[in-house]
């Protein structure tokens, strides 16, 4: 079975901007890439990973970071706490230390929301952003290394 690349999409869209990571992968569509849109719950997902060979995982998350609405960012592993509870059911270092030994790669992106109070709609400054990284993520993974945290 050939490597394939996966995109996560986590985030609540109950929550606004919080939704951004599931609005890209909603909308990516790209050869030799997996999709899935994980929600709150990206852990009910780790069979596909571990079933589909995965070269790269890539997971999209809203995280505020204190940046500018819509900037993204690859946050190092080691700057990911344990928080116990967040807006998902899992927190996401868990479920890195746990990918890590079923994938080969694994870049977090967080995308800076501006609105995280209850609704449904992602501002224009958020969805700017997840165009702009949804065209490095068509051109290479790799690229988006450039603008870490």
């Amino acid at each position: 079975m050939p490597d394939m690349n996966i995109l996560m999409g986590v985030g609540n869209t109950l929550r606004n901007d919080d939704g951004a990571g599931i609005y890209l992968a909603e909308n990516f569509s790209k050869n030799g890439w997996i999709s899935l849109v994980c929600g709150t719950t990206p852990e009910n997902f780790t069979g596909i990973v571990r079933r589909e060979n995965t070269k790269i995982l890539v997971i999209v998350d809203a995280a505020d970071m204190g940046l500018s609405p819509g900037e993204f960012r690859i946050i190092p592993e080691d700057m990911i706490e344990y928080t116990g509870f967040d807006t998902h059911i899992m927190d996401l270092k868990n479920l890195i230390n746990f990918l890590r030994d079923i994938t080969k790669e694994i870049i977090l992106v967080g995308i800076q929301p501006k609105d995280i109070d209850f609704g449904e709609c992602i501002s224009p400054e958020v969805m700017t952003g997840i165009k702009l990284l949804t065209k490095a993520l068509y051109t290479d993974p790799h690229n988006i290394q450039k603008t870490r945290i």
